[in-house]
């Protein structure tokens, strides 16, 4: 078979699919129209997020068996017309759930116990205390929507904690030793701390919205490490000023690029998150650990051996 690279990768994808005889060509420059020109050529993909694989892509590809996306996310393949084709979609979520666990934790306890804010002052000769409070997690309810590989190890973080966990997700029956399922009703009734773990769709775009925000019954501490645009920013920005919205941890903005290499928006509510000592933002990095970036390639490697050798 015969597979082109669109993305770096770690370098044992192509070592392993050497190994097993397939043909790799790699093509880290050539635009979305150079790529289209030829991709007729090839039997399978492997992608981050450099190139969308829309409708036109995808018809184009005559010869494709299957798409392989080094991480979670797909919404940058048109999945129906990819099923409706008969393309085999690969994606390796279980490749950077661990990272992404430990990032969504690591923020929150940067959050709410001030230790940027308190770190940054005693370098700049300034020592408070009182000011420095923070916030425990003990005895906190966590609210996770969403309960795949990045809820679940999650809620597994917390529960260490001595948090209680509880979840939302369309798939029925997935309570486990560390969380809860709940009704989305209940989640907003109970939660302390509200936590994303859900792909962009239609259904999940701005799903963090006015209403919603409105709906929780206390005021909460938000974590995204999902995607930017599950997510209305103008409402979040207006409830962290309010204080409905205690402090928010974000890795991901509904400002970044498609490619998520960097913003493509300016303006006022950027400008808030940016500046605020309510937030923590960091730039699409949950999943991106040294670790992490050798188990995703794995992850996608094993499953290409397993449906092609």
């Amino acid at each position: 078979m015969k597979i082109l690279l669109l993305d770096k990768n770690h370098p044992l994808i192509t070592e392993q699919l050497l190994a097993k005889n397939f043909v790799l060509e790699e093509d880290f420059t050539s635009s979305y129209d150079e790529v289209c020109h030829k991709i007729d050529n090839y039997d399978g993909v492997i992608i981050r997020s450099r190139i969308p694989l829309d409708k036109n892509f995808l018809e184009k590809g005559k010869s494709l068996k299957f798409i392989a996306r080094v991480g979670a996310g797909m919404e940058n393949i048109d999945i129906p017309v990819a099923e409706k084709l008969g393309i085999q979609l690969i994606n390796s979520p279980e490749g950077n759930r661990d990272s992404v666990a430990e990032h969504v934790v690591g923020m929150l306890l940067i959050l709410m116990n001030r230790l940027f804010i308190a770190s940054q002052e005693v370098k700049n000769g300034i020592w408070l205390r009182e000011e420095n409070r923070g916030d425990e997690l003990l005895g906190k309810t966590v609210g996770l929507i969403g309960y795949g590989n990045m809820g679940k190890a999650t809620a597994k973080r917390f529960s260490g904690f001595g948090c209680k966990v509880i979840f939302h997700d369309i798939l029925p029956g997935l309570s486990d030793e560390y969380a809860t399922q709940v009704s989305l009703e209940e989640l907003k009734q109970s939660a302390d701390i509200l936590s994303l773990h859900i792909p962009l769709t239609s259904e999940t775009h701005y799903l963090i919205d006015e209403k919603f925000i409105l709906e929780m019954r206390k005021d909460f501490y938000f974590i995204n490490t999902a995607r930017g645009k599950n997510v209305e920013t103008k409402y979040l920005v207006e409830s962290l000023k309010s204080g409905k919205v205690k402090g928010a941890c974000l890795d991901v903005l509904e400002y970044e690029k498609a490619s998520f290499e960097n913003l493509e928006t300016e303006n006022e509510d950027l400008k808030y998150l940016l500046e605020s000592e309510k937030t923590i933002v960091t730039p699409h990095i949950a999943g991106w650990t040294h670790q992490s970036k050798e188990k995703l390639a794995q992850v996608i490697v094993d499953k290409i051996i397993a449906s092609y050798c």
